[in-house]
Formats: C-alpha cells, structure tokens, sequence
C-alpha cells in the first residue's frame, strides 16, 4: 500500500470507485484498491507517486469541489511493516533523513484493530530522534497508521495529509 484512505462506513464501495476512477485520470489504469475488514478503510497501492496523487486531488476539488464525494482523507505511505514496536521504530529510523536539522516534528498514531502501546512506540521513536518536538505547529508528522498486523508509515508535511472536507471549508471561508 501507498495511499490510505478513510471513508464514511458503509461507503466503501463508492469509494472504492471514486478512487479507481481518479487514479484512472491520473494514469494507474491497473491500481490494487482494497476495502480493509476495518469500517471506512481502504488502501491502494499505485504506480503513481503517492504524493503527487495527493496534490492532483488537492487541485480537483479546488476546482471542482464535488469531484471528491466519498474519499475523507487521503494519506501517502511510505513504507509498510509488520505492526511491531522494533519492526516500527527501524522503518521510522530509515526515513529519519526526510526530517532536516532544525525541522520540529510530531508522532501521530491512527491506532485500529491494534493493542501496541502508543505511549511505549512513541517513547522509543522519541528517543531516536534529537530534532525538538512542536505538537502544535510541527514542521514535520511522523505518520504510524495501524491497521491490525500491518502498519504504514510515513515522515509528512502538513498539506501532505489530504482531508477533503478541510479543503472544501476552506474554499468558502
């Protein structure tokens, strides 16, 4: 998986061809989009940079705000790993560079069909990491999505993380 995406429950088939259809405009005629066990979760992996696909929707409903319906929040993920406190903490340790000298960040954990420690992984991937913390304004987001014995991770600006409904509020404000 490279992109997470939440959705109202029971909407995950609209969602599931929402997404193809989008990813289909942006040329990944062949994505792998699977609804989760998990109510309102679904993961896709593309072809296309995670990233870039993000901006695109980003762009598309500024354009045209109800091209999105179904899709709430749209996360890129970089890597995937088993959901366990060591496997976690060396793949947070591999994308470290992502975060510059000087760059503050913050550990968010989405925590579903889970029972890892978010106080005991957040200790650990703390204490590897010597740039100062900013809950409020981060320059960076340590992203740990859980969904039961997978997990994706990923080091994320702010406008890297879409939710659609942020995005269409702040089109009217």
């Amino acid at each position: 998986m490279n992109l997470l995406i939440t959705c109202a429950r029971h909407l995950e088939p609209e969602t599931q061809e929402e997404i193809m259809r989008i990813l289909e405009d942006l040329g990944d005629s062949e994505p792998k989009i699977l609804i989760s066990s998990m109510s309102g979760i679904l993961t896709v992996k593309t072809k296309l940079d995670p990233f870039m696909v993000v901006k695109k929707i980003r762009e598309s409903i500024i354009d045209e705000p109800w091209s999105v319906r179904y899709c709430l929040r749209i996360i890129p993920i970089q890597r995937v790993t088993e959901t366990k406190i060591e496997d976690m903490e060396r793949e947070i340790s591999d994308l470290l560079g992502l975060i510059s000298e000087g760059e503050s960040y913050r550990i968010s954990i989405e925590k579903r069909n889970s029972d890892v420690s978010s106080k005991e992984l957040i200790t650990r991937v703390a204490k590897i990491i010597k740039n100062k913390v900013s809950l409020e304004n981060p320059d960076k987001i340590i992203q740990i999505e859980i969904l039961g014995a997978r997990t994706g991770i990923s080091i994320l600006n702010k406008f890297d993380i879409l939710s659609v409904e942020k995005t269409k509020r702040s089109l009217s404000e």
